[in-house]
């Protein structure tokens, strides 16, 4: 697929003179040529040198030339950056993380992906290569510059990520914002046999967490919800707060209880504000109790988190939660409901 983009980072335009054919793979490559390229077109090495020299064209990479004059942008860099490692290398890990949409911010080096039995005699500035045996699976077959498929991006970075939270929040960010799905995950993890934190992120993929947006809210459900048998919550659940539609990150609706979960270290006093009215809302509306976990509560003291849940759950007339072991505090929270005894509802299947 062509991308519907110009030459980028051009301050004076693209250089004229070129061949047509020079002249529309150079806009299909945001302005980026490389030698091989331009001799292929019918111009020469000393047309090259020429160019260079009167500062119509500029070298990016070892034999990479922007041709325009201006400064280049960030699909030209990337582009010379890929050309410059050569056939079946693409855009990987935090750089293809980038141009999917999957992080917000460019990171400083490029990531490349070769093939692993391709080789450079030279390092190329600014990036970083990495080599696979799995390079004629891992691209996009369509998007340009070439950049390794969502799913392929996903794994990579959760199989260097540094905790296992740490992986499964690569994995519940990409499905949070519908760049992929469990089931295309499970698949390009299936080719994976050998990959780190396997087993803990198939858990992610299963039907039983869809809908589980953030590594707090598996933690959640993993420590908290099971464990203490408390009622399957809808995940993300969809409220409608004045013209505003909100989401809950779990929301118990037989019995009107909703649990907020915060990963940040702080809550910044207007988005704090917020978070009150719209619990006050839903208070005011439907009854609803709001329930609210910071990442501490959640990864410290899961056992107390899930005694008070069950608690407010209890008062509403849920009956079927338990403790996970001995010590925990689940069965003499659930002696006392909070807000007395309601109507005995047992745990739905």
């Amino acid at each position: 697929m062509r991308p519907n983009v110009g030459v980028a980072g051009q301050s004076g335009g693209m250089a004229s003179g070129l061949p047509e054919g020079l002249h529309e793979l150079a806009r299909f490559q945001d302005g980026i040529l490389t030698s091989r390229q331009v001799l292929a077109g019918g111009l020469t090495r000393e047309s090259i040198r020429w160019r260079l020299a009167a500062g119509q064209w500029q070298r990016l990479q070892a034999g990479v030339y922007a041709v325009f004059s201006g400064p280049p942008g960030r699909g030209a860099i990337l582009w010379a950056a890929v050309l410059r490692a050569g056939p079946g290398a693409m855009l990987s890990y935090h750089t293809a993380a980038e141009l999917a949409g999957l992080i917000d911010r460019p990171r400083a080096l490029i990531h490349i992906t070769m093939p692993s039995d391709r080789y450079l005699r030279r390092p190329i500035p600014g990036a970083v290569l990495h080599r696979s045996g799995r390079a004629a699976q891992a691209p996009h077959p369509a998007l340009a510059p070439p950049r390794t498929r969502v799913e392929e991006t996903v794994l990579d970075l959760a199989g260097m990520a540094a905790t296992v939270d740490d992986a499964y929040g690569w994995i519940t960010h990409a499905l949070g914002r519908r760049l992929t799905t469990q089931a295309l995950l499970r698949d390009a993890m299936a080719q994976r046999p050998r990959m780190r934190w396997r087993d803990d992120l198939a858990t992610a993929l299963t039907a039983d967490w869809a809908g589980v947006h953030s590594s707090l809210e598996h933690r959640y459900v993993r420590d908290v919800e099971r464990p203490h048998a408390l009622p399957r919550g809808t995940r993300q659940a969809q409220a409608r707060h004045g013209r505003r539609t909100q989401y809950r990150d779990v929301l118990y609706d037989e019995y009107a209880v909703a649990v907020e979960l915060d990963g940040r270290a702080a809550h910044p006093g207007d988005l704090r504000w917020t978070d009150i009215s719209r619990d006050n809302a839903a208070a005011a509306a439907g009854g609803v109790i709001t329930l609210r976990y910071s990442w501490l509560d959640i990864t410290q003291r899961p056992c107390l988190v899930a005694a008070q849940v069950a608690q407010v759950l209890g008062g509403r007339g849920y009956t079927g939660s338990r403790g996970c072991s001995p010590a925990c505090p689940v069965p003499a929270m659930i002696v006392q409901p909070f807000g007395g005894p309601g109507p005995q509802k047992a745990a739905r299947s």
